[in-house]
């Protein structure tokens, strides 16, 4: 994949197929063996090959890498009150963003369930005018059940098993239940007496519950598994459609390719990870074998007893979900009355349909080897089952980082630090169908994450990508609602540190104003990435170390030695504000920050940068982003005030305008003008400067 080399999106695929004609011999070839050509948001195409075609197509000039197909694997009514989203609060983020309107989220995922109420679009206006998407009909999935509410919808089986497509629906219908679920934490509408089985009932919604959706369906089946092939496609369909953020709670053997294009186009991506680890287990079955398989409760007598399982052997690689179903069977085959079954999760709210009416509970190997201490020094142990019941507020230790949630550090990129932010992702209430379920896992958290961004990019329309995810992550919380340190579950518990979680876990409000944000050039990510991939033509001898990228944070593989870091951060704040920086290293480690307090004092002075062939003077546009217009047409030619009141006018080298002008004629060219050095040595308050953005983002 890269950079497309046509404007024309069919000259692209022409391309592509003259690629596969000089591999394959012959057109009919080509055309038999192209899946997909990806030709909107960035150039490349999957087709069928053979190895030895692929190792062939690899030694091509004009091919920047190949890559077999992978495939990847899909990943409440209070989590949004719990991050200080209240639906009714007047001053929070949920408010000033107008609660996400008109703001376009893409959902990649297994598909939409569109009869759900959480997606009903009574109250909408018209479609944006900017949204080029389209409603692809199919097996039951009509034009209708697209709507102003769910504007887009596509579905994609390239690349895809047919054991997975057998049986599911062949259109963007949602089989599975995953994608329901998520578009709903993301963008559900406000739902009112929303429950699962009389628990947790209230009022369920998403975090920006008036963002309209684009659904693209490219995971099939009830494994909700993703073809790599059906993702890019979905991905290159969304850039060109226009979505303004792409949410996918999907994880698998490595990075989702595409989504660096979707950033280099502006579109701000929420991703999940889940990484194929081992967990190691320092238990076994305590309880006189117990581990409530067939074989262990053979021949014993538990009539009416509650019964303590553990699944040695299956916790580290099995989900409660799949071990449970059998537990619960095995127990009520042998007469038990009720069970505990001990794994590293401790939620069990989604599994209760599976428990077949008997009392059961799930805890952690910490709590079940309490419990075990418990009767093996009781001589009568007693268990008291109580009517399950809803535990809200104070009385709830959270947040706390999950078993489950996947930890960093990133084997393929150790230089960025992974995660990025927790946010919640367990007991989550959510739509499935024409009802609503629990569900957990980083699937659930993803858009939880998706929704702020959304959020955020309605407040703040001129941050990119970066300076959102900045945002989030400079301003996340490491204590709980005690104050106390967040807490990691697992095999043994700890304090939960970067690779847990990241800046902390995310706090929706404070991201809206965080006062400096560690903003990204495009290109800078892709010349990174790509020479830490291997030799491109992005790369030179400036290129460094992917811990040189202005991330909003700083990961250093096998520190040896003294290692000097640059970060540049833009004010987003008040005016007049001073930021000082405080260390807290980590163990072994001395960190110095130079320097170590920034004062704002309500001026800018953009010094230059570097020198052009004509001697001119070029400079850094500093806090005044970039915008992705390549022109701009006005009715007349206008004079900007904030140019008015510039000093040291004749330095100000807008394209198009003449120097020391402060009229800007009626076209001018605005695409790489305030990020390629537009003004020189020029003063402007912060307030002007906020000024001249905006009026280019006019046009």
């Amino acid at each position: 994949m890269g950079e497309k080399k046509h404007k024309d999106p069919n000259h692209e695929t022409a391309s592509h197929h003259n690629i596969l004609t000089s591999l394959l011999g012959s057109k009919e070839e080509a055309l038999n063996s192209i899946v997909y050509s990806y030709k909107h948001g960035f150039s490349g195409f999957a087709a069928m090959l053979t190895d030895s075609q692929a190792e062939e197509l690899a030694e091509l000039p004009e091919v920047i890498t190949v890559k077999p197909n992978r495939i990847y694997r899909a990943h409440t009514t209070r989590s949004w009150d719990f991050l200080g989203l209240d639906y009714n609060q007047p001053t929070g983020l949920l408010q000033k963003a107008k609660y996400g309107e008109d703001v376009v989220i893409g959902v990649v995922d297994s598909g939409i369930w569109p009869e759900s109420k959480s997606f009903d679009d009574s109250g909408y206006g018209r479609i944006p005018s900017r949204w080029r998407g389209k409603c692809e009909e199919g097996e039951a999935f009509g034009a209708n059940n697209c709507s102003r509410k769910i504007i887009g919808a596509r579905y994609y089986t390239g690349g895809v098993s047919q054991a997975d497509l057998k049986g599911d629906f062949m259109s963007p219908r949602d089989f599975g239940n995953h994608g329901t679920h998520t578009a709903s934490t993301a963008a559900g509408g406000l739902i009112y007496n929303a429950s699962f089985h009389n628990l947790a009932t209230g009022k369920a919604r998403g975090g920006a519950p008036r963002a309209r959706l684009a659904i693209y369906k490219a995971c099939w089946g009830r494994r909700i598994a993703c073809g790599g092939a059906a993702l890019l496609a979905a991905i290159d369909d969304a850039i060109n459609d226009g979505v303004d953020i792409l949410s996918l709670s999907l994880g698998g053997p490595e990075e989702i390719p595409g989504t660096l294009h979707a950033v280099a186009k502006g579109i701000t991506v929420g991703q999940s990870i889940f990484y194929e680890i081992q967990q190691n287990s320092n238990f076994t079955g305590l309880v006189d074998g117990y581990s409530c398989d067939a074989d262990s409760l053979n021949g014993t007598n538990i009539s009416g007893e509650i019964v303590l399982c553990y699944a040695p052997d299956l916790a580290a690689s099995t989900l409660p979900r799949q071990s449970l179903p059998s537990a619960v069977s095995n127990v009520i085959s042998a007469g038990g009355g009720g069970l505990i079954f001990a794994q590293y999760t401790v939620n069990i709210l989604e599994n209760l349909y599976q428990c077949q009416g008997i009392p059961c509970v799930l805890v952690d190997f910490e709590i079940a080897n309490k419990i075990a201490n418990y009767m093996s020094t009781t001589s009568n142990p007693v268990v008291k089952v109580s009517p399950t019941s809803n535990v809200i507020g104070m009385e709830v230790l959270a947040p706390k980082i999950a078993a489950f949630s996947s930890r960093g550090p990133s084997v393929a990129f150790p230089g960025v630090l992974k995660p990025d932010v927790a946010a919640p992702g367990v007991s989550i209430l959510a739509a499935r169908r024409n009802s609503y379920f629990f569900d957990s896992g980083t699937s659930m958290a993803c858009p939880h994450v998706s929704a702020v961004a959304a959020l955020l990019k309605s407040l703040h329309p001129d941050w990119s990508p970066a300076a959102i995810k900045s945002a989030i992550v400079t301003t996340a919380s490491v204590r709980d609602g005690y104050g106390i340190p967040i807490e990691a579950e697992g095999t043994p518990r700890k304090l939960a540190d970067p690779f847990d979680f990241g800046g902390g876990h995310i706090n929706p409000n404070r991201a809206a104003d965080p006062g400096l944000v560690y903003d990204i050039d495009p290109k800078d990510y892709i010349r990174f990435f790509n020479c830490t991939l291997g030799p491109s033509d992005l790369c030179d001898s400036s290129t460094g170390p992917l811990y040189e990228l202005n991330l909003p944070s700083i990961a250093i593989a096998d520190l040896k030695t003294t290692v000097t870091i640059s970060r540049t951060v833009t004010s987003v704040g008040p005016a007049n504000a001073v930021y000082k920086a405080v260390v807290e290293p980590p163990a072994g480690v001395q960190v110095v920050v130079e320097p170590s307090t920034l004062a704002f004092d309500g001026q800018f002075v953009l010094p230059p940068l570097y020198g052009p062939p004509d001697g001119e003077t070029r400079c850094d546009p500093g806090g005044v982003s970039g915008t992705t217009r390549s022109s701009a047409r006005l009715s007349s030619a206008q004079k900007v005030p904030a140019l008015e009141r510039a000093q040291h006018r004749k330095t100000i080298l807008l394209e198009g305008v003449t120097p020391g002008s402060t009229t800007l004629a009626r076209k001018w060219n605005i695409k790489k003008v305030l990020t390629k050095g537009a003004l020189c040595g020029v003063k402007l308050t912060v307030a002007d400067a906020a000024e001249l953005h905006k009026f280019m983002l006019r046009g």
